[in-house]
């Protein structure tokens, strides 16, 4: 599967590169990617192509991407935002709306992806994979099925629970065990999350959003909060490791690609973008990274080991009440002020 889908990806992409007047086989492309997100296979059948030769730089948070921007970082023509970065950088003028004539591949999303609440009309980004924000277990350490948030409170785990060292992934727990909105920007409910990370800090082993995988996949964590796509790799390692959209909600996270404000390389930016449309191509990332691609005509190409498994593509039934994390504005000084607290209590 995964060679015949190399073979469609080049043909067309060969196919692209042909209809493209010589004196464009020089161009260059400048990207700003999630790490891990953007496989080095696909990005040298793109350059194969089309003569397009590709640089990516990583980086591991959406808060290091707009900080970089917004000081001022030039010569990136793609940047890699998720839902709520989208909103932030519009807002700060840092990327441009997307030329939609030039992009006929967005006809091959799925609806879903199609009428996202934190960009109307796809109008600054091209929502590109998607995952969720769970947590995972180990059955040699907890036997009966966990759903519940609940189960990162329990001190019966204590030292071998761990939250992930991100703020608003630590807070999407902290909330919704309250019953309130992953999304929520009412100061007394950021400030009775702040309260339960508190108290929930005596019990864990720590922070961790490096290996979490790893320590719940060797049992010294017998669960961790977790982004669904790092799990993937520990649960095809060891079957005693569980992935779980929790009762609660959880949350849906989408990383999207969007042109720079003043992208240098325009043009090769939309021809990596309509590529990166293409349903051999979407499969090909999916199979690489283990992530669900937003490619509607994708999932026919890929194998019931990915579209069957929970963590890659949840049930619909729990993904329902997955929600998404948006911008929270003015109250992000609210979080900003409630992990310091975290950070520093015992």
């Amino acid at each position: 599967m995964q060679q015949d889908l190399r073979h469609l990806a080049l043909a067309g992409l060969s196919a692209i590169a042909l209809s493209l007047p010589a004196a464009a086989m020089a161009e260059e492309l400048h990207i700003y990617a999630w790490s891990s997100e953007l496989p080095d296979e696909v990005v040298q059948d793109f350059a194969k192509a089309t003569g397009i030769d590709a640089t990516v730089d990583t980086f591991d948070s959406n808060e290091s991407l707009i900080a970089k921007l917004e000081a001022g970082a030039a010569g990136y023509d793609i940047v890699n935002p998720s839902q709520y970065a989208v909103q932030i950088l519009v807002k700060k003028g840092l990327i441009e709306p997307l030329d939609h004539s030039r992009l006929p591949g967005l006809a091959n999303l799925a609806e879903v992806f199609r009428t996202v609440s934190y960009d109307s009309g796809n109008a600054y980004s091209l929502p590109y994979i998607w995952g969720t924000t769970g947590f995972a277990y180990n059955t040699d350490c907890i036997t009966e099925p966990v759903t519940s948030w609940k189960a990162l409170w329990d001190p019966k785990y204590k030292d071998r629970i761990y939250m992930l060292d991100n703020m608003l992934a630590a807070y999407i727990a902290a909330l919704q065990i309250n019953g309130y909105s992953a999304t929520s920007t009412s100061p007394d409910e950021i400030a009775k999350a702040t309260k339960s990370l508190i108290e929930q800090k005596p019990i864990l082993g720590g922070y961790n959003s490096t290996n979490f995988a790893d320590l719940v996949s060797s049992g010294e964590a017998c669960l961790v909060e977790a982004w669904s796509g790092n799990v993937i790799q520990a649960m095809a390692d060891n079957p005693k490791v569980r992935y779980v959209l929790p009762d609660e909600g959880g949350t849906m996270w989408i990383d999207g690609y969007s042109v720079a404000k003043n992208a240098p390389n325009r043009d090769a930016a939309y021809k990596f973008l309509e590529y990166l449309l293409q349903p051999e191509v979407a499969a090909k990332v999916t199979q690489l990274v283990k992530v669900a691609n937003t490619n509607a005509k994708a999932k026919a190409l890929l194998p019931a080991e990915i579209t069957g498994n929970p963590a890659i593509y949840p049930p619909e039934d729990r993904l329902k009440k997955a929600e998404f994390i948006l911008d929270h504005g003015e109250a992000m000084k609210l979080y900003q002020d409630g992990w310091t607290q975290v950070k520093a209590a015992q």
